[in-house]
């Protein structure tokens, strides 16, 4: 049998495309490559995964013949355009175009293949915006802050229209903060482990105090592993949540006492769209899918930094 995996060139995707691979899965992986980050990580990330089992596909949801992706058992849609603070202005068409459009096109697709078991939609805790209490649960009423999390609320929305009208099985997955080894170079761990490694200061925007909900990678695609295996309600929405909070200024800490080296900042104002604090319950996910986080914070961010430090010795001439 054959899965799906979209954004199998990214952090999440090429991660769980690993894990099904090592698992024995036949996996078809489907990746616009676009130029949002450096795609020649992404295409290293792909060239890890070279194996008879897998298929890769460079093309666009939002405009390719979805025929193409013939018969697969189960979709695990991780694709889509990232970015909080890069979704306002002339951007947000890249977020309604990748988040949103494509999302229903292939959730259209879904509709014809016969025997579909499971239609996992990565989501975000971005839905929630400043969240009235924490942690947070799936029954908080979503408010997002930014046209980012706009878009990722809409591809739920989609989801669970399609469960109600026509009873695809769709799951939707709230993550939290995702960080770890292939992480993009534009988020927050990757960009902080990389400067204390090379000395050069970050840029950091608000006081630090921010809180969230860190959940290591290896993490978020068990959860992702578990929800394309366990029968749920149609429409279903499950937090995954690593149970690490922290704000940036202790993780910044951390970080310090990890590499032995000073992280050197820079601050800004605020940028809009950042909430102050993320934390989600995970009763629910562990309730129905029997899935839990394993890794603390400080072990899976010494995980990241052995990757970033490996990535940065590859670059030296």
């Amino acid at each position: 049998m054959t899965v799906l995996v979209t954004g199998a060139g990214g952090f999440i995707g090429s991660t769980l495309t690993a894990r099904l691979l090592a698992d024995g899965e036949k996996v078809i992986g489907v990746d616009a490559l676009t130029d949002y980050y450096d795609v020649s990580l992404k295409r290293v990330n792909l060239a890890r995964l070279e194996s008879p089992q897998f298929t890769f596909i460079e093309d666009d949801l939002a405009t390719m013949p979805l025929e193409q992706l013939g018969q697969v058992t189960r979709i695990f849609h991780l694709a889509g355009q990232p970015g909080v603070r890069k979704s306002w202005g002339t951007d947000f068409a890249a977020c309604t175009h990748a988040n949103v459009t494509a999302t229903q096109r292939l959730l259209e697709h879904a509709r014809a293949v016969a025997g579909l078991e499971r239609f996992v939609y990565a989501s975000s805790s971005s839905v929630y915006g400043n969240a009235e209490r924490f942690p947070t649960t799936e029954l908080d009423l979503p408010s997002p802050m930014s046209p980012y999390g706009v878009t990722k609320l809409a591809g739920e929305h989609l989801c669970r229209v399609y469960a109600s009208a026509f009873g695809l099985p769709t799951v939707s997955l709230r993550f939290f903060s995702v960080y770890g080894p292939r992480q993009r170079p534009d988020m927050a761990f990757t960009r902080f482990l990389t400067a204390a490694a090379v000395g050069t200061p970050i840029d950091l925007y608000g006081t630090g105090g921010q809180v969230r909900d860190f959940t290591f990678v290896d993490d978020v695609v068990s959860a992702i592993v578990a929800a394309g295996a366990t029968s749920t309600a149609p429409g279903s929405v499950f937090n995954v949540a690593g149970g690490s909070s922290a704000s940036v200024n202790d993780a910044l800490q951390l970080i310090a006492a990890i590499t032995g080296r000073e992280v050197l900042i820079n601050r800004f104002d605020t940028i809009a769209g950042d909430v102050n604090r993320t934390g989600g319950d995970t009763t629910a996910i562990r309730d129905q899918l029997g899935w839990h986080p394993t890794t603390e914070l400080e072990a899976g961010l010494r995980k990241h930094w052995d990757w970033v430090t490996e990535m940065l010795a590859q670059k030296e001439p």
